[in-house]
């Protein structure tokens, strides 16, 4: 039986390398991406800005965002001499600025070359490529278009997939729209599993609760959370002790904040500022009394020049120690 498992979905502006960071202190298990990155950035832009990571991260994948073949293969051959622990395929993102790249969604209408780029990354690197997608975009058949692609994609190669369980709409939906609008299709990634036994499937979309998380493991591999991980991220210490029977690294979100205050430290040496790294903490403490008065003092004085480690702890201390937080419980 495929090991069940759990990651934090690849979010543009969010999963930066100070996010990531913040979020392994809460988890030692869960796999955690990059935002995407272009095939273009990587092969002539800065490549320690866009790819570089610390250790502590692992395990940690990119995602890559491309559909030429080679510039792909050349990219993930990159990627893999920076360490990563998986390269993934974009073939999910309904953006404008995406889909006239010819990448992420609207890969979904060429299947055999999303193929072909897989092949290609396999090609050159030894480590896991995978793919994240859609069930399908405006008018296809779901049964059909998702069935294609993976067909397509597990004769390449693909280790492993992830199902955002909607459709995505490229004309008439903005990016956030699509993340809302279109309806739920759960039992369309079931479907997939049950036909594809062998393959590791993972679910993504609307999951908000560990009740949920284990409803969905019932049916597929894995599930990737996206938005609650970020805006609620004391779900993240459940990850290790839930999944995977071991004890989390920290008890609770004053721990987690004490764990990654080295970081902080280190990076406020390099001349960080520290709103760089404190913005992906404003969702702690979610249903304590005192997260609001935590979330306002960081908001306004982490901002200011020569903010210093003294604002996040003065943040905390708004915060009640007494109470659990109750999405953490959920």
């Amino acid at each position: 039986m495929t090991q069940k498992f759990f990651t934090v979905a690849p979010m543009m502006e969010w999963t930066d390398r100070h996010c990531r960071s913040f979020h392994r202190v809460m988890s030692r298990r869960a796999r955690l991406y990059t935002e995407m990155v272009t095939t273009g950035a990587v092969i002539h832009g800065p490549r320690e800005r866009l790819l570089g990571f610390s250790k502590a991260e692992h395990p940690v994948a990119v995602q890559l965002g491309g559909s030429d073949p080679k510039e792909l293969a050349e990219a993930a051959r990159i990627c893999a001499d920076f360490g990563y622990d998986e390269i993934n395929l974009n073939v999910g993102c309904p953006s404008d600025r995406v889909q006239n790249g010819r990448f992420g969604a609207c890969l979904m209408q060429e299947p055999v070359l999303v193929g072909d780029c897989v092949a290609a990354m396999k090609a050159v690197a030894s480590l896991p490529v995978t793919l994240k997608c859609r069930i399908g975009v405006d008018e296809q058949d779901t049964e059909e278009a998702l069935n294609r692609l993976t067909e397509c994609v597990v004769a390449a190669g693909c280790d492993e997939l992830t199902v955002h369980a909607r459709k995505a709409w490229l004309k008439g939906l903005s990016p956030k729209e699509n993340r809302d609008i279109p309806p739920l299709d759960y039992d369309r990634v079931y479907r997939l599993k049950a036909a594809r036994p062998d393959l590791p499937i993972a679910i993504n979309g609307g999951i908000k609760t560990w009740a949920e998380i284990h409803a969905h493991l019932q049916h597929v591999d894995g599930v990737m959370l996206g938005r609650i991980a970020y805006q609620e991220p004391e779900i993240l210490l459940a990850v290790d002790s839930e999944l995977y029977g071991e004890t989390p690294p920290v008890a609770d979100a004053f721990e987690a904040v004490e764990a990654y205050e080295p970081y902080v430290a280190a990076r406020l040496a390099e001349g960080e500022r520290l709103h760089n790294m404190t913005r992906h903490m404003l969702g702690l403490f979610t249903g304590r009394p005192g997260a609001r008065a935590y979330r306002r003092h960081l908001a306004t004085e982490a901002v200011k020049p020569g903010a210093n480690l003294q604002i996040l702890r003065d943040a905390v201390a708004h915060v009640s120690r007494g109470e659990a937080s109750l999405k953490a419980a959920e």
